[in-house]
């Protein structure tokens, strides 16, 4: 991901903005950075984040605790709702678990927007581990409150 920042956003691509979006974003997201999560891929209404499972991650199970797993859905969604260079924020979120994340695994998140009316947006998002199994379902409501993430000329 590389946009050109330089370019007034007029004369920017959905892509471009939707990446320029994330850079601005990921720069200051030092959760998502600290706990080891890659941005691997945004565009409009969607991102893709993975993080690897360490020990520290654990719960009395032996599992990834699964407040781990709802941070990184958590911060796809973020990415995805927020992919338009308007603030958005998390108004309601969900999260089913299929099956035990592992110390090691590595899980993917991918976020889908479902849909995206005025100023609120419903989107999907899908853990996976290494293995292409289906390891949790987050839902999320986001709403777009005051703001942007790049520079807007006028």
């Amino acid at each position: 991901m590389s946009a050109d920042l330089s370019k007034p956003v007029s004369e920017m691509t959905p892509q471009e903005i939707a990446e320029g979006s994330a850079q601005a974003m990921w720069s200051g997201d030092s959760a998502s950075r600290r706990l080891g999560m890659s941005l691997e891929r945004v565009a409009p209404g969607e991102a893709r984040l993975s993080m690897t499972i360490t020990e520290a991650m654990s719960n009395g199970h032996g599992n990834c605790h699964g407040g781990y797993m709802f941070i990184l859905a958590d911060s796809a969604f973020a990415f995805a709702c927020n992919s338009y260079n308007q603030a958005a924020v998390a108004q309601h979120c969900s999260i089913s678990f299929l099956i035990p994340g592992r110390i090691g695994d590595r899980l993917t998140a991918e976020a889908r927007e479902v849909s995206r009316k005025g100023r609120s947006g419903l989107y999907d998002i899908r853990i996976t581990n290494q293995n292409g199994e289906h390891v949790a379902e987050f839902r999320g409501h986001s709403r777009v409150v005051k703001g942007v993430h790049l520079p807007v000329e006028g």
